[in-house]
């Protein structure tokens, strides 16, 4: 049995990610979030597709930035 490697800054941006998908909002504190494994450092490349997804989805108003 193989065991997936997964770090915690992916983790925790799969779970925004899902709850940003299911809802089409993306709230303060998930933005906080998302700014705490930016400024962590290296990103994977896990991590980068995820970012630039929900940065699209963004971007083209499918997700809306609420207080």
């Amino acid at each position: 049995m193989r065991l997936l490697n997964i770090s915690p800054a992916e983790s925790l941006l799969e779970e925004i990610f899902i709850q940003v998908m299911s809802s089409n909002v993306i709230t303060i504190n998930e933005r906080k979030q998302i700014q705490s494994v930016l400024s962590g450092g290296d990103l994977g490349d896990d991590e980068s597709a995820i970012i630039n997804r929900l940065v699209y989805r963004i971007r083209r108003g499918w997700v809306k930035l609420v207080e």
